[in-house]
């Protein structure tokens, strides 16, 4: 494995990880305000890593698998986190709608990549855009506070709920993909 810089920033975005976690459990008054910005920037990795990759011609098998791994950890350690800061049904339905979602996401892919057709089920548009609101939604969630008069935490679930309708219909375009490609191969 070549340690590029997007793969580097990879690294770094899991490393985020337990200082989120940790950061989550720390009794002090700025303790939101700091997850809130440790998971800002693990967001701004995830999309910096994959552009230079791009960019530089430094996309490898490697960061193909690591990049969303990270992505994933580092959403469902967080989405738990606003679960135990909230735990009611409110909370709890979006975040097992986009943690479910994910683990599906994820194994739908690895199969498809095992009949070598993983590009049919590759990241598009909807995806992008679910996965901004998922990110905007959590960094407002995490940092609860009033933000210069906006009520962060409202807005916050509100976007949650944006990013969950966004991942169910993601899901389903991805599941109606990988079933076009699996009745194209059995046909052929």
């Amino acid at each position: 494995m070549e340690m590029t810089l997007p793969n580097i920033l990879t690294w770094l975005r899991i490393l985020m990880i337990p200082v989120l976690g940790l950061l989550f459990l720390l009794p002090a008054p700025w303790a939101n305000a700091a997850a809130a910005i440790v998971f800002a920037l693990a967001s701004i990795t995830d999309w910096l890593d994959g552009f230079l990759a791009r960019r530089w011609n430094q996309v490898s098998p490697f960061g193909a698998f690591l990049d969303p791994v990270a992505d994933k950890l580092i959403v469902a350690i967080a989405l738990i986190i606003v679960l135990v800061e909230s735990p009611t049904a409110l909370m709890a339905i979006p975040v097992a709608v986009i943690i479910g979602r994910e683990i599906a996401v994820s194994a739908l892919r690895e199969w498809m990549a095992e009949l070598g057709q993983r590009a049919s089920v590759a990241v598009g548009v909807t995806g992008k855009v679910k996965t901004a609101a998922q990110m905007i939604a959590i960094v407002l969630l995490l940092y609860r506070h009033e933000l210069y008069g906006i009520p962060t935490w409202p807005v916050g679930l509100a976007m949650l709920y944006a990013a969950a309708g966004l991942t169910l219909y993601s899901m389903v375009l991805y599941l109606s993909a990988a079933m076009r490609t699996l009745d194209q191969v059995d046909q052929g």
